[in-house]
């Protein structure tokens, strides 16, 4: 039998909350961190290492892709993302990216400076679950010179936002600036033209941002209806950089480190030196700190509380005594004969039944007989059955089928009212076609 969820949920950390109502299906609650604060003073260190480099830096230069330098067809132009304000579009990748120890095979670019990273599709993208180089109110519409431009070559994927302005202060200047992300899971950002200080482009319309965030959801029953579900997503990391430093020339590294989710095996997961606070969930073969994207699943099953006083060791006997199964091994298959007709079994002595000359014609024809009277039984059950329903209509059930569980977070979609920063997505069809930069266009 498959395991059953523990209902018992862990007591949540208390946090910051921002609401946003969906117009059918419930509530999505956003829990984000207060706009003051710039990390999580428990989890510095723990996702990443970040390393800043100023324009006099020698590596500094070896970070800006120039985009200029591959071949025709390899970088792209995205047509809409380049003449629109406060769009964004999925992008697969070619390989898998690890973002906070999950991989990643589908970003969202948005016009504003950002890479959305996550699976919800919602207005506020950029409450978190972002990999943010400049995050700001940028629109590329303004002028035919600014673009959105990405390239992926198998080992690193590159977003570049070319010439782009602030909307209704684009005569301050263009912005130039990229995010790249390498399959190693290293993510790198270049500054090659910043004409304003990060805090002189602050806006009430659109929030400004630089760094990396990711969060978990889990499902609370609604308080109005049992019949909807609210959605928390909650910001459990938040890895913001000093924008003081992001300077034309400047650079910055954010260098993956390890995360318990890599860990395959119970004995890595609790002895490894990599890594620490890991806790094996023996129910789904999975190692976690218990805060990664998974959490809601880490929850229902209990998982958080599985691992106490148990080894791994413990773990591989229950898997020996589930294997086997003495009622079972002590159960001869009467179909298949171990011994030859009229022997003796050494355990229960005298010939079995079964094998005594002139009882197998008679025990076969006897399983024949039996067979055909319940066939005829079933087929005249079901008639009558068919003739109850079709003179006794039922009314419509109120039972509904258990819902699928689901790995992925279903689309959402936010009310416009309120939301002053609030992104649309790009619905691409199949006449849509991308510009190919390459020959010197970039």
């Amino acid at each position: 039998m498959p395991p059953q969820p523990n209902t018992a949920h862990e007591q949540e950390r208390p946090s910051y909350t921002r609401v946003a109502k969906e117009p059918v299906g419930g509530a999505v609650t956003i829990d984000t961190l207060p706009d003051n604060m710039t990390h999580l003073v428990e989890d510095v260190g723990r996702y990443y290492s970040v390393t800043s480099f100023g324009p006099e830096d020698r590596r500094t230069d070896e970070f800006w892709v120039d985009l200029n330098n591959f071949q025709h067809g390899q970088v792209r132009m995205h047509g809409i993302l380049s003449n629109t304000h406060r769009q964004a579009a999925r992008v697969a990748l070619s390989f898998n990216f690890p973002f906070y120890g999950h991989n990643l095979r589908q970003i969202t670019i948005a016009t504003g400076g950002f890479i959305f990273t996550g699976e919800v599709t919602h207005r506020m993208l950029t409450a978190t679950q972002y990999i943010a180089p400049l995050m700001a109110n940028f629109d590329p519409s303004f002028s035919k010179e600014s673009t959105v431009q990405y390239m992926d070559n198998g080992e690193v994927f590159v977003v570049q936002w070319e010439r782009v302005r602030l909307h209704g202060r684009e005569q301050e200047g263009a912005y130039s600036f990229q995010a790249a992300l390498h399959h190693t899971g290293t993510i790198t950002f270049s500054y090659r033209d910043i004409p304003s200080t990060v805090e002189m482009i602050s806006s009430p319309e659109h929030p400004v941002k630089a760094g990396l965030s990711d969060a978990f959801m889990v499902n609370l029953p609604s308080l109005q209806t049992s019949d909807t579900q609210r959605r928390l997503i909650h910001e459990y990391h938040r890895a913001d950089i000093d924008t003081t430093k992001i300077t034309n020339g400047s650079a910055f590294e954010f260098t993956a480190l390890p995360t318990c989710l890599q860990h395959d095996s119970c004995d890595l997961c609790l002895s490894s030196r990599l890594t620490s606070g890991c806790t094996w969930c023996n129910v789904l073969q999975r190692c976690s700190d218990g805060m990664d994207r998974h959490r809601q699943e880490w929850l229902e099953y209990g998982c958080s509380g599985e691992a106490k006083d148990v080894t791994c060791e413990d773990y591989s006997q229950e898997e020996l005594d589930s294997s086997i199964n003495p009622s079972e091994a002590s159960t001869t298959d009467v179909t298949t004969p171990l011994w030859p007709p009229g022997t003796r079994d050494v355990k229960t002595g005298p010939p079995r039944p079964q094998d005594r000359p002139g009882q197998t014609g008679v025990i076969g024809q006897t399983g024949v007989i039996a067979g055909v009277v319940a066939a005829i039984v079933l087929l005249l059950a079901l008639i009558l059955l068919a003739l109850y329903i079709n003179t006794h209509p039922f009314p419509s059930s109120p039972i509904r089928p258990p819902q699928r569980r689901a790995n992925y977070w279903p689309s959402m979609k936010f009310q416009k009212q309120g939301f002053q920063s609030g992104y649309s997505e790009v619905e691409v069809d199949g006449n849509e076609k991308e510009g190919i930069m390459g020959d010197g266009q970039c």
